[in-house]
């Protein structure tokens, strides 16, 4: 049987290229703004581009912040891309500020232009801390496609799976327990966001007892 994942439309992502390279991974994409549907799926992403406050504001009025913190919640694996990654966090600096969903402990913080081209834009290498299922099968030294302003702070270091150098440490990759985020695009960045979009298809189809054994 397929493994069905939802994307979450709230207004924001980067839908088709998500849904595309789910398909190329062998899952069945469900792309819904609709509680009801992503909480039939075995999992779910939630993608994202744009400003922090603007995106967690249509997330509340949609009612898909519920929405994400059930699948969480429930134990199923949730995949945060991008700004949907600094939306698993508790806040962001970003413009006005603003509230995200705090599976994540910690806060999004603009690049600083003394560390770096800002945005930092383009191909760059992970560096693995600690091996997690989402990267299973991939290198150490992978190169990924990152496009982002800020990044996020994980209160607690141990939730931090791979990081990336642009002028200083940038958090490029977290996990804590069920819930999962890449500060990257997998959908941009060739054969090895495929492996980890295959990882995450895996990781949906296990049984949830599997799943609640990963690291908190």
């Amino acid at each position: 049987m397929t493994t069905r994942i939802g994307v979450c439309d709230y207004g924001v992502g980067n839908l088709r290229s998500v849904e595309r390279a789910l398909l190329a991974a062998g899952a069945e994409p469900v792309v819904t703004e609709e509680p009801a549907v992503l909480a039939g799926c075995e999992g779910l992403v939630l993608p994202g581009v744009g400003a922090f406050a603007a995106a967690a504001r249509l997330l509340r009025e949609r009612g898909l912040d519920s929405a994400v913190r059930d699948v969480a919640d429930s134990g199923r694996p949730l995949l945060g891309v991008c700004l949907g990654h600094q939306l698993l966090f508790e806040r962001s600096d970003e413009g006005a500020g603003g509230d995200g969903l705090g599976l994540v402990p910690g806060s999004v913080a603009r690049l600083h232009p003394s560390s770096g081209k800002v945005p930092h834009l383009g191909w760059n290498r992970l560096h693995i801390r600690r091996r997690a299922p989402l990267l299973d099968g991939v290198d150490d030294g992978s190169y990924v496609y990152f496009v982002h302003s800020y990044d996020g702070h994980p209160r607690d270091r141990s939730d931090v799976v791979a990081t990336t150098e642009h002028g200083g440490e940038i958090v490029a990759v977290v996990q804590r327990g069920n819930v999962l985020g890449t500060q990257f695009h997998p959908e941009k960045s060739g054969a090895t966001g495929l492996r980890v979009y295959a990882n995450f298809v895996r990781l949906c189809a296990r049984p949830l007892a599997d799943v609640a054994a990963l690291p908190t």
